[in-house]
């Protein structure tokens, strides 16, 4: 039956303490409505200040609701006007002529996986085309292509003439653990060695060979959304645990948890460098088969200020560590090639279950990147990129110092390939990135890297992926929207 504009409010609530945001839970629920036909197609939505006030948000978590709504074509809104609903309800929206469904219709019943995944927000969704400042990049047009493609032709000949070879290619594995051996200081053979699709790979197959439903896993509070979409997705309890001046700290009153997922060499998002100290305090922690740990070294290649920390995985003498790394940092995204070094006594059964549940690599990439390390060139380009990232980052602080100095506080990582600025008190970070992508600077809201109820608000800010005279066009731009 439909209802009255002013009862919308009533049947709306909205929980403070969900994982899923207030925007989520409005965008969902006002969806719901609008699918179930109780507002039906010509209904009129509050204003987004009646809303707001009714359910005691900020304005601008209905005015997102909205517009996402408008996005996903449910609703009509224009500037000054109040959103429209567009479809009837239990409707076809996927074309002008699609004839509607009979009856009324039903939502797919979805796994506990598909449930669990559903509530997060990441993989965040962002414009096509690449702008500054997106985090999460490195420079891909100073990547040596030309050498690359002859690596990639001769690959493919070796892979075509090997068709029936190892899941996870023999050459690629003896020069990967050589190199992370040298400069990282991991200590494994290259059978522990799984070539994944990408990082983010490594992490669900950790999560559907480690975790049981009901397990606790600690990740790092802010800190990389996609650890936490994998194992809250596998069934686990995620708690976030908060930092200190050397990233995630150590909780002495708490119960080892079943996982604990890091990245100590620059903590993300804000580039901490984890102590040796604080390190073994975590190994401490840990236990083969009661305790795991996560290592995330994801862009441990990029260290400006002293010598890089090893690794944690080095220091580990029992196998109680997973070390996960990616290509995409250091060379270029669309090569999507992560690596997972496995504890000994997991090696075997992992390779099962990554060809169980089919995160494989392409074997001429596999064959390729084998040569281009082994050749060198792996190493030449990642000298040549620590000098200009180093640069950039310092052209950034420089800039962000100058023309924003006073509304930004900048937190200089030792190392990595972005940064956090901090806002000055009474600004949101989620309205900052709305404008600056309006007006095409992209950022995250450090807010929405939070675990649970954010702690922090600033903006991530990449600065490895863009030339000086590009950082500088993004920072005036960012200073004309503040």
């Amino acid at each position: 039956m439909p209802v009255s504009e002013e009862v919308i409010s009533a049947l709306i609530d909205l929980k403070r303490t969900d994982d899923a945001g207030l925007v989520t839970q409005l965008t969902s629920q006002l969806r719901d409505l609008i699918a179930s036909g109780r507002l039906g197609k010509g209904r009129t939505l509050p204003s987004s200040r009646r809303l707001a006030s009714d359910l005691g948000v900020s304005r601008n978590t209905v005015t997102y609701a909205y517009e996402q709504l408008a996005a996903e074509g449910y609703v009509a809104a224009s500037h000054g006007r109040r959103p429209v609903v567009t479809v009837d309800g239990g409707g076809d929206r996927l074309g002008a002529g699609a004839a509607a469904a009979p009856g009324r219709s039903r939502k797919p019943r979805l796994s506990p996986w598909a449930s669990n995944l559903k509530q997060t927000d990441w993989p965040m969704s962002y414009q096509g085309s690449l702008r500054p400042l997106r985090p999460g990049h490195g420079d891909f047009r100073e990547f040596p292509d030309e050498v690359w493609a002859r690596c990639l032709r001769r690959g493919a000949l070796r892979a075509a003439r090997r068709e029936l070879g190892p899941l996870n290619r023999t050459r690629l594995r003896e020069v990967l653990a050589d190199y992370l051996a040298t400069s990282r200081g991991v200590r494994a053979a290259a059978d522990q060695i799984m070539i994944l699709p990408s990082a983010q790979a490594a992490l669900i197959l950790i999560a559907a060979t480690i975790i049981t439903p009901g397990d606790e896993v600690w990740v790092e509070d802010p800190g990389y959304p996609g650890a936490a979409a994998a194992f809250r997705a596998s069934g686990a309890r995620v708690t976030g645990i908060g930092l200190d001046g050397q990233g995630m700290q150590r909780m002495p009153g708490l119960a080892a948890p079943k996982l604990i997922f890091m990245t100590p060499s620059h903590q993300h998002p804000t580039g901490r460098l984890m102590s040796l100290a604080r390190r073994a305090e975590f190994l401490g922690l840990s236990r083969p088969g009661k305790t795991w740990i996560v290592e995330d070294d994801y862009d441990g290649e990029f260290h400006y200020d002293s010598r890089p920390v090893p690794a944690l995985q080095g220091l580990d003498a029992h196998g109680r560590v997973f070390y996960v790394g990616t290509f995409s940092k250091a060379m270029t995204p669309d090569i999507r090639l992560g690596y997972l070094v496995a504890p000994p006594a997991l090696a075997s059964i992992l390779e099962i279950a990554q060809r169980h549940i089919g995160l494989i690599a392409s074997s001429h990439i596999q064959e390729a990147l084998s040569e281009f390390i082994a050749d060198g060139h792996f190493l030449a380009h990642l000298r040549r990129m620590r000098r200009l990232y180093h640069a950039r980052r310092d052209h950034l602080v420089e800039q962000l110092e100058r023309q924003l100095g006073g509304m930004l506080s900048v937190e200089v990582p030792p190392g990595g390939i972005q940064l956090v600025a901090r806002l000055e008190r009474g600004r949101t970070d989620q309205a900052a990135v709305k404008r600056l992508v309006a007006a095409g600077v992209e950022t995250r809201a450090l807010s929405s890297l939070a675990v649970g109820r954010p702690r922090d608000r600033g903006l991530l800010l990449a600065f490895a992926a863009w030339r000086e005279s590009e950082i500088s066009t993004a920072v005036r731009t960012m200073a004309s929207c503040f």
